[in-house]
């Protein structure tokens, strides 16, 4: 979103799922030090905050919660391929919620991707693992 902030709740479950709206997360991703102001009171105690340190000015200050690091903006930037940001962060939640196995990542690119973006699936997949090596302990429960 250009000019200011947004955010997207997601619920995984193997059960059905009465109602799409939370006030108080297991894990938060924050990209943004509005988001770290306005969502860190909100990650549960005992939950995972991983958050990107590109432009964020005041660390987060919990000491309940479980805290991570990913430099996601930095290392899509030294790799020249800004695109692959996301994927990067979603390499490092990955390495410490292994909730999706590596072949319905794959699955799961070529059915959102356009067929003639296929080709820039093993750069995303490269991502993901670039982004489990990334992802450092701020803070460990």
């Amino acid at each position: 979103m250009r000019g200011g902030t947004a955010n997207v709740s997601v619920i995984i479950s193997d059960e059905r799922i009465s109602s799409p709206i939370i006030n108080q997360f297991d894990t938060a991703i924050i990209l943004n030090q509005q988001s770290l102001d306005k969502f860190e009171a909100s990650v549960k105690p005992g939950g995972l905050l991983i958050y990107d340190p590109n432009g964020i000015t005041h660390e987060p200050t919990r000491k309940d919660i479980n805290i991570y690091k990913i430099a996601a903006t930095a290392k899509a930037q030294e790799l020249g391929i800004s695109k692959v940001f996301n994927m990067v962060v979603l390499g490092g939640f990955l390495k410490l919620k292994p909730i999706v196995e590596k072949q319905y990542i794959h699955e799961g690119l070529e059915h959102s991707l356009p067929q003639r973006h296929w080709n820039l699936i093993p750069q995303n997949e490269e991502a993901i693992e670039i982004g489990k090596g990334l992802i450092e302990c701020v803070q460990k429960l």
